[in-house]
């Protein structure tokens, strides 16, 4: 290899600039300020419009789930419920529609 030719020149402008571009994408993968040509820091710039943005959806989100507990709640009220108890609401009923003819039909068989 010639090391005052052009080639030498172009290959340490080139393995610089790979290594430039793989420092800022790991930076950007891990979430930290990219620099630029001359070694400043770019922050993000949508950081507390982000963080607005996810606490008013966690709100939201917390109040969705606050009422789906109480529903589960009246249901796991409703299903545990003794089976007796809901068969004899409904016989009262029954009883009440008919005016009592029930019971007398029960007697007879």
């Amino acid at each position: 290899m010639n090391w005052g030719g052009p080639e030498f020149v172009l290959t340490i402008i080139l393995l610089s600039t790979a290594g430039w571009l793989v420092n800022n994408w790991i930076r950007a993968r891990h979430g930290y300020a990219l620099e630029d040509e001359w070694g400043g820091k770019t922050e993000r710039a949508s950081d507390a419009e982000t963080i607005t943005r996810l606490r008013e959806e966690n709100e939201r989100l917390v109040l969705r789930l606050t009422a789906s507990e109480d529903r589960l709640a009246v249901l796991e009220k409703i299903v545990t419920e003794p089976g007796y108890h809901l068969s004899a609401e409904i016989e009262k009923l029954r009883g009440t529609e008919t005016g009592g003819q029930q019971t007398g039909k029960r007697s007879a068989a």
